[in-house]
């Protein structure tokens, strides 16, 4: 439980380091980063799977790149829902959802070796 806290927080501060470097993407607040954060881990555990499996030939003839679409999607989405986090444009999503990805892997990296059970 409390990797999935740190992980949420740490994913949270992603998003404003995102809107930091990145001005297509915006985030007024902490708050907002954490709602922002958790909305879209929702759509990427429940909407996402589905996308990628409806999409699965468009993915396949693209070698996979169509991936990256669907996560600016998911990206782009929350911030359609959200109040306090925005994106500019899709284009704009697409470069937020790349440097947003890039940070959860590296997170979820570092929190693989802080929590292991070695």
């Amino acid at each position: 439980m409390l990797k999935l806290i740190v992980k949420w927080l740490l994913l949270a501060s992603a998003l404003l380091f995102v809107a930091y470097v990145y001005k297509g993407v915006e985030v007024s607040s902490f708050g907002a980063a954490m709602g922002a954060a958790f909305v879209i881990g929702l759509l990427n555990t429940v909407v996402r799977p589905i996308l990628v499996l409806l999409t699965l030939p468009v993915t396949l003839v693209t070698v996979g790149l169509f991936l990256f679409i669907i996560n600016a999607f998911m990206f782009w989405a929350a911030a359609q829902v959200l109040d306090g986090f925005g994106v500019r444009d899709f284009a704009a999503a697409l470069v937020g959802s790349l440097i947003y990805s890039v940070l959860g892997v590296v997170i979820e990296s570092a929190l693989e070796r802080l929590f292991s059970k070695e």
